[in-house]
């Protein structure tokens, strides 16, 4: 049996990243999902095998029930948005206006900070009495409000400041999409009399549906995975109303220290991602033309 030397060569250029693929993403992944059948082991008690018991008190368990509807809450939130605001952004700094340059910079600017960085900027806006929108509401004598404090405005105050950090990225998309668009097209539009709105709808949104295709799909992982900002703003309170899924894992693994749980509650989010990717490849990008 003769060997094609460039069968050989191809596979061992693909072999150390699949070793890495196959390492840190479905080894561990498969790993997790043996674990969540398994009791948490401790030092004098080992693991055994409890079959589907730690789903079942995952279903009774009001944290768990809490910080689910916050996550989906959060992610059916910023994420338009996000994109509605970006969008804007990149079609009002596209015009030529005086200071265009300062404008984008000022809007990309929350992009480059650290979200750690941005939070505590944003403590410091809802800070109660001393905090800025606070004194803003002092000087038109408009009551005081403790946004972070408050079950029914925290996770709302959260997606406020998430909007913020992420719309100036997603901007940047939008912008290099729109510059790609011919401009005879909306000139067309023009002599024949379309509005400034129907040409916008009928002709640019159209072509910047991959581009929106794209910014939802990042828009939507960063929502599952972004908690940087309740570790200084929150730490999911108060009362777990603005508590996300994934902090809830890191809560449950690194100051509970019960793995095994921390380990259901994963499959969990990860059938989540799957299910949200599954209506994104397959139902949305359908309606998407590339060309």
């Amino acid at each position: 049996m003769r060997i094609n030397m460039r069968h050989v060569y191809g596979w061992l250029l693909l072999l150390p990243g699949f070793t890495l693929i196959v390492a840190f993403t479905h080894y561990p992944t498969v790993t997790t999902f043996i674990n969540s059948f398994f009791s948490n082991q401790t030092v004098i008690r080992p693991k055994k095998f409890v079959g589907l018991s730690n789903y079942e008190y995952m279903l009774n368990d009001p944290v768990f029930l809490q910080t689910f509807k916050n996550t989906i809450y959060f992610a059916l939130t910023t994420v338009p948005l996000s994109i509605a605001l970006a969008l804007a952004m990149a079609v009002f700094v596209q015009e030529k206006i005086r200071g265009r340059s300062v404008v984008r910079l000022a809007y990309f600017t929350p992009t480059i900070l650290p979200m750690v960085a941005v939070a505590n900027i944003w403590l410091f806006f809802y800070a109660p009495e001393i905090g800025l929108i606070n004194q803003i509401f002092q000087y038109f004598n408009l009551p005081q409000q403790n946004f972070l404090g408050d079950t029914n405005m925290v996770l709302e105050a959260t997606i406020v400041m998430t909007v913020w950090k992420e719309a100036g990225f997603f901007m940047i998309f939008y912008l290099a999409a729109l510059q790609s668009i011919p401009k005879e097209l909306n000139e067309a539009a023009k002599i024949e009399g379309a509005s400034a709105w129907t040409s916008f709808w009928k002709i640019t949104f159209p072509l910047l549906m991959p581009t929106t295709f794209f910014v939802m799909v990042n828009a939507l992982i960063n929502s599952f995975k972004m908690i940087d900002h309740l570790f200084i703003l929150t730490k999911g309170g108060p009362d777990n109303a603005s508590n996300l899924l994934l902090y809830y894992i890191y809560d449950v693994a690194f100051s509970f220290f019960d793995y095994a749980y921390a380990a259901t509650l994963t499959i969990v989010l990860l059938a989540l991602l799957i299910v949200v990717s599954l209506i994104q490849f397959g139902l949305v990008e359908r309606k998407i033309h590339y060309k």
